[in-house]
């Protein structure tokens, strides 16, 4: 019996967590600080344990993970180190969904003296997007062609009947991620000049992104592409871009958040006993509620424009509290749009991802556009939990059954690794469809 350690019980961890206790001859252990969600997730399988674990307690992680023979490691990313040290010290491998940090990338040269493998990015952004490019791109490779541009969109968005608010976003876990990963900067390849996007105008970088067999959405860049062109081996491009994919409209009023502050992480001693208008006049430095003139003024808009009229349907030009637990900005923003944008019961997620691939051959130019666009279950799993999970199973199995023998850091953009995930993938609906067309 193989068995295998979960750690985190949260959103994403359902098919993930009933894949491996379908695999005969494995025993699971969920391992949550809410012991309850890890007994949700197992139900009555008699092959499943759940447990309660303070991730904190390195000594009973330590021994959690010694005594199973694979860890995936749901937990926020700050964790995944700790993780992956004591697998490597323990010779266990490891799966994780995050991206690789600096922390992790340390621990290549151990865990290949270990004999282990510590796969991280195999859920599906990253994971399925660096597996379904690669796929075409090591098909392009012995074809005589140049691969000179590239192009990875991704977006977790409603589905088209549950896109019902004017954010054309729903939040099925707390915003605050999301949020944050607006304030990032970004970096990408354009026509051979690299582009640098200070964090402050991220969201005014963003152009209409029409998705094949779908309809129109808008893209804006997805922090730094260039690593990419290494990873991928893909010198010859010219243009590399990977960018996150929203409904139109989310971008022009997330700048202006930004602009107002919403987005700051700093501490302040402003918000107790105010209401939100109060709040809003504070930020356009007025001394009085503001007024929808007023925020239209401070923002250089109309007073019809939708960016004030979304900020006034999240409730900041009215005399609802700030929230009694707000110690920041970013607090009073996350605690509104959760609760206004929510997944109701038996709505739809939908998980879109498009590459574009320009390759020139000598006689001619192709481009290549690979799309997949994914719904949720009503009353089911989400298109997120599925995608992100599914493949950080496959890729467990595969590992504790001996078809992944690779040691190291890695990530899957190799053909034994992604090649049999994708392969598996389709047999239960997840596949891209692909058009060619000659430029």
């Amino acid at each position: 019996m193989k068995r295998v350690l979960i750690l985190g019980a949260g959103l994403v961890a359902g098919p993930l967590v009933r894949y491996l206790l379908e695999t005969k001859g494995f025993v699971v252990t969920v391992a949550s600080r809410t012991v309850s969600k890890a007994e949700a997730l197992i139900g009555n399988a008699s092959n499943g344990n759940a447990l309660a674990l303070d991730v904190h307690d390195e000594g009973a992680l330590e021994v959690l993970i010694s005594t199973h023979d694979l860890s995936v490691s749901l937990l926020p990313y700050v964790h995944h180190p700790t993780v992956a040290r004591l697998c490597v010290e323990h010779g266990r491998p490891m799966v994780t969904t995050s991206y690789v940090k600096d922390e992790m990338r340390a621990l290549d040269a151990p865990a290949r003296e270990s004999g282990v493998i510590l796969l991280n990015e195999v859920g599906v952004d990253p994971g399925i997007d660096h597996m379904s490019a690669m796929r075409v791109i090591d098909r392009i490779r012995p074809s005589g062609g140049a691969l000179v541009s590239f192009t990875s969109n991704t977006g977790g968005l409603p589905a088209p009947e549950a896109n019902d608010n004017p954010f054309g976003y729903k939040f099925s876990w707390a915003p605050r991620g999301v949020l944050l990963a607006g304030k990032n900067p970004a970096r990408y390849l354009a026509s051979g000049k690299v582009v640098e996007v200070p964090g402050p105008e991220l969201f005014a970088n963003r152009w209409p992104c029409a998705i094949s067999g779908f309809g129109d959405l808008e893209v804006y860049p997805n922090r730094d592409s260039l690593p990419y062109i290494e990873t991928y081996g893909i010198a010859t491009v010219r243009s590399m871009f990977r960018g996150t994919l929203r409904y139109p409209g989310w971008c022009d009023t997330l700048k202006r958040m930004v602009e107002l502050g919403l987005l700051d992480e700093a501490k302040r001693d402003d918000l107790d006993g105010r209401t939100l208008a109060q709040l809003t006049g504070i930020l356009i430095g007025s001394d009085r509620r503001a007024t929808r003139e007023d925020l239209a003024s401070f923002l250089g808009l109309s007073a019809s424009a939708k960016p004030i009229a979304d900020l006034e349907w999240l409730g900041f030009l009215s005399d609802d509290p700030v929230p009694a637990d707000a110690n920041c900005l970013l607090d009073v923003l996350a605690s509104r749009m959760l609760a206004k944008m929510q997944y109701a019961p038996g709505e739809r997620d939908m998980l879109v991802m498009q590459h574009e691939f320009v390759v020139e051959y000598a006689n001619r130019t192709e481009k290549i556009t690979s799309t997949l666009v994914d719904y949720g279950v009503p009353h089911g799993d989400s298109s997120m939990s599925r995608l992100v999970g599914l493949p950080a199973a496959i890729a467990a199995r595969r590992v504790l059954q001996g078809e992944i023998e690779l040691t190291g850091v890695r990530v899957p953009t190799l053909p034994e690794v992604y090649e049999p995930i994708l392969d598996e993938l389709e047999t239960i609906g997840v596949s891209f469809d692909e058009a060619v067309e000659h430029l």
